[in-house]
């Protein structure tokens, strides 16, 4: 494993990272709230086999007032009866977004989603996906040594 970054892409495309940041920021105060937003980013991660952001986004949650309990299950939330409704729903999309080339964001993936989000949610949430799905594959193209 490359201990250091393959090349400096913040430095070196500077406006494209700027804008990554941007969207970071948008998306940080959303409607979506910190626990969720954690859990969707942890589980895209865990897709992606993004450690930098699996790293990142773990502290995050813990520090946010996840139960270490719920991190731990993530990989299995279909099978764990910790995640409510709101969460299953969200952790759907993300998946299916993640893996779009096999889901084709099906839409039974999409179904339960309105009755727990409105709108501006769901575009929310799709943002966050697309968001998270970015970074992992800039960490992990890059190889983003963990801090």
């Amino acid at each position: 494993m490359s201990q250091h970054t393959r090349v400096p892409y913040p430095r070196l495309a500077p406006k494209a990272f700027k804008a990554m940041l941007a969207l970071a920021d948008a998306l940080h105060d959303g409607s979506l709230g910190p626990r969720l937003s954690g859990l969707v980013k942890l589980r895209v991660s865990q897709i992606n086999g993004c450690a930098y952001c699996l790293d990142m986004h773990a502290r995050e949650a813990r520090e946010a007032g996840e139960d270490q309990r719920k991190l731990d299950t993530l990989a299995g939330w279909r099978e764990s009866r910790l995640f409510d409704a709101r969460e299953r729903a969200a952790l759907g999309w993300a998946e299916s977004l993640t893996r779009i080339e096999a889901t084709n964001a099906a839409d039974a993936d999409y179904a339960p989603l309105p009755e727990h989000f409105d709108e501006a949610g769901i575009a929310e949430l799709t943002f966050l996906v697309v968001e998270i799905n970015g970074w992992n594959r800039l960490a992990v193209g890059m190889r983003t040594p963990l801090p």
